[in-house]
């Protein structure tokens, strides 16, 4: 009897819920469907402004690192002009200290 009992109480909690229709369902789900899809048009967006600030960002690490470049060339090429005013100036150095002698 008390098995009896159980099984007709257990039908009548599973049968008091009932289940959630499809029309239930849709209403719940729509909102969260419709919010769903504005995030991921924000998402989109916003990682279409991330890819193009990367590129801005890959453009400019570019043209620094050519400038560097530029500019250690630069250097060198002053670098050794700065060399060969030292020995021209050791030449006229010499050539005057000649003259004085003569």
């Amino acid at each position: 009897m008390k098995k009896f009992l159980l099984v007709v109480v257990s039908a009548m909690f599973i049968f008091a819920f009932g289940c959630a229709t499809k029309d239930y369902v849709k209403q719940e789900i729509d909102p969260l469907v419709d919010r769903i899809g504005k995030l991921e048009s924000k998402v989109n967006n916003l990682e279409s402004k991330v890819n193009a600030i990367d590129k801005k960002v890959d453009d400019c690490c570019t043209k620094a690192d050519e400038a560097a470049k530029k500019a250690e060339a630069a250097a060198q090429r002053a670098e050794d002009a700065a060399k060969r005013a030292e020995a021209a100036s050791q030449k006229a150095g010499k050539a005057f200290e000649l003259q004085q002698k003569k």
